[in-house]
């Protein structure tokens, strides 16, 4: 199996690179910007793992990694992301623009590469990695929702389309989780709040359950599918509570 993991010089994507590289057939390919990051890992991993040292976001990026790929992908997981706090009064279309450059527009523009590879090497799988707050929106990070929400509305139309030609397409949405660039230390220090914080590692699971596992989402931790849900039966209320501490907001690392 081949496997592509984007930002996958920390965070998710090293601990979800760590989760492939334990099936005995994988052989990884590591994309993200730090190139020192990805050969340490790519060291560790072993198995012929290939890294591309690229930013997402530039023009030439989609062709860079479909070249270093070939004609042969059974699993490409999306999850290079970036969060940037502030409300949209000061920062305006500008903040919003960034989130959608990184967090959707980079993914649909590799996807889109890669897709030929991943149909010839059906059954095959795509996961994208969104966020809770891709579903339920907060004060102070609404461009981030915005890129988010778009890649879970996107998600679930490309596996429609997808799904005839053996391509599956996941969803995974983390809530919290401990990062190098979001330590989530108040959360992890009060004893209240300790529950609703994740790790890297239960992610990488959740990601292999929406790609191999061929489920069709998965909320990390799981009980934050109720707030999801809260917010389609009961959208007034879910106002309200968020409205009371905006200072809260699932976020991924930059990378």
């Amino acid at each position: 199996m081949i496997a592509l993991v984007t930002g996958a010089s920390s965070g998710i994507g090293e601990a979800t690179a760590r989760r492939i590289a334990r099936e005995p057939d994988a052989m990884l390919i590591l994309v993200a910007r730090r190139e020192d990051r990805l050969k340490a890992l790519a060291d560790e991993i072993g198995g012929g793992a290939k890294i591309v040292a690229v930013d997402l976001t530039d023009d030439d990026a989609p062709k860079r990694v479909a070249d270093a790929v070939g004609g042969e992908l059974h699993l490409l997981v999306n999850n290079a992301g970036g969060a940037w706090r502030g409300r949209f009064a000061e920062t305006g279309w500008a903040n919003v623009q960034r989130h959608m450059e990184l967090n959707f527009d980079a993914t649909v523009r590799l996807t889109e590469a890669l897709l030929p590879a991943l149909r010839a090497s059906a059954p095959s799988a795509i996961v994208n990695v969104s966020s809770t707050a891709g579903r339920v929106a907060r004060g102070n990070s609404g461009a981030y929702s915005a890129a988010k929400f778009a890649l879970a509305g996107w998600t679930d139309a490309l596996h429609i389309e997808e799904r005839p030609h053996g391509v599956h397409v996941g969803l995974v949405l983390p809530g919290f989780v401990v990062t190098e660039g979001f330590p989530q230390k108040e959360l992890v220090d009060n004893r209240r709040t300790r529950w609703i914080v994740s790790t890297p590692e239960k992610v990488a699971d959740a990601i292999w359950e929406a790609g191999p596992g061929g489920k069709a989402e998965r909320y990390v931790p799981r009980p934050y599918a109720l707030a999801a849900a809260l917010r389609v039966v009961a959208p007034r209320l879910t106002r309200r509570v968020l409205s009371g501490d905006s200072s809260l907001t699932p976020s991924t690392t930059a990378k």
